[in-house]
């Protein structure tokens, strides 16, 4: 028998990754399913920025970058910081990156050794978690229940931190759940980081424009956090740029010096046309992407009400990204035809075989009595999908 690293054993692959996968070879059979499972816009890159791609291509920009990103491209991230979130940086504190995952990954490489404790709030997004495991770090986990919004307290950080803890993982707006935490949230959540200065902030704010009810916060913003804060962010959310692969992180000068030297024995850097068309991007104005979350808070209104209206269903209304995050508990126990539903793996494998709907199970992030569902896809979609869920649902009994 084959004999691989061991550290494989440690990880496994992402059941939203899963769940896609599904539902293409379910397409391929010729099966009507309504995707609700991809964490993608279904809107196009926005034409300015791809007309700066092509323009790219023609000037010739297709050789090697150096490792870090391109030096305007490093100046438009901390003009993007400045300009929307009130963040002071200086080029050399940025790493642009193929995708915010590898940022994320170059940070916790470049931080955690093996036994340091991570903290991470769930529901969280798949990837941190085993990202320390990589590393050997232990993850410590916060359950944050769906009456608090799915939001850590002060009182829950302080209870979690221990001499060993050495990162906080988070996103706001958050994926899986939607929550957005609250200035005041944030501020109180720093005044607990004070009293512990050996631990280092990683703030995902990937989704940060996708937000429905105030401007962003970072929590980079309040106190001395700035100078052990890891921000995490990239343009495909924001953008509609997925399939362009450009993440960054904004980081103490020591911290981005480690993540310049880890990515340089990894990939190097990403791609030089995404690179020339993520300076059009941050330098530019937000009109595509506010017309975006104009029509993502207009999805968000449809699904909420439909989902309030599936008895059963426990549903909050989040403030951001475009996920929501039910508990379904109450179907554990049903049964339609047969099939038994146990847990949220279960209902996921229910609703995508009968109602031909993709979710994705609470499991994954952190929370079994959950399942998550995008709508990051057309309101004609939606509105099939949210008709056969209530319609699968209410069979169980």
């Amino acid at each position: 028998m084959m004999q691989l690293a061991e550290r494989l054993s440690r990880i496994s692959e992402p059941q939203t990754i899963k769940m896609a996968k599904l539902s293409r070879e379910l397409k391929a059979q010729g099966i009507d399913i309504v995707d609700l499972s991809i964490g993608e816009p279904d809107f196009d890159t926005p034409v300015h920025i791809r007309d700066a791609a092509k323009k790219a291509i023609d000037d010739g920009y297709t050789h090697y970058t150096p490792v870090a990103g391109y030096a305007d491209l490093k100046q438009a991230v901390t003009y993007k910081l400045k300009r929307d979130n009130g963040l002071d940086y200086t080029p050399d504190q940025i790493v642009v990156s193929t995708g915010a995952k590898q940022s994320l990954a170059n940070a916790v490489l470049a931080i955690i050794n093996p036994g340091d404790e991570v903290i991470i709030p769930t529901p969280y997004w798949v990837t941190y978690s085993e990202q320390v495991k990589l590393c050997q770090g232990v993850v410590v986990f916060v359950p944050c229940g769906i009456e608090n919004n799915y939001k850590i307290t002060p009182a829950q950080l302080e209870a979690a931190i221990t001499p060993k803890t050495r990162m906080f993982m988070f996103s706001s707006p958050c994926n899986p759940t939607g929550s957005v935490y609250s200035s005041a949230e944030l501020e109180a959540l720093a005044a607990v980081f004070a009293k512990h200065p050996q631990i280092f902030i990683l703030s995902d704010e990937i989704y940060e424009y996708i937000n429905y009810v105030a401007p962003h916060a970072s929590i980079a913003s309040f106190g001395d956090l700035k100078n052990r804060t890891i921000i995490i962010n990239g343009l495909s959310k924001g953008f509609a740029m997925t399939g362009w692969r450009l993440g960054y992180l904004a980081a103490p000068l020591e911290v981005a010096k480690a993540c310049d030297k880890i990515q340089s024995q990894f990939t190097s850097a990403t791609c030089s046309i995404s690179q020339r068309a993520a300076v059009t991007a941050l330098n530019g104005d937000l009109t595509t992407a506010h017309a975006m979350v104009t029509e993502f808070k207009r999805r968000r209104a449809f699904i909420y009400e439909a989902l309030k209206n599936i008895r059963g269903l426990k549903v909050n209304n989040p403030d951001g990204a475009f996920y929501m995050f039910p508990d379904i508990s109450a179907f554990f126990g049903k049964s339609y035809e047969g099939t038994v539903v146990n847990n949220a793996d279960d209902l996921c494998m229910y609703l995508l075989h009968q109602a031909n709907v993709s979710t994705v199970t609470g499991a994954a992030f952190g929370q079994p009595n959950c399942i998550r569902l995008s709508y990051a896809t057309s309101m004609e979609k939606l509105e099939e999908g949210a008709r056969r869920l209530k319609t699968w649902l209410e069979k169980l009994q």
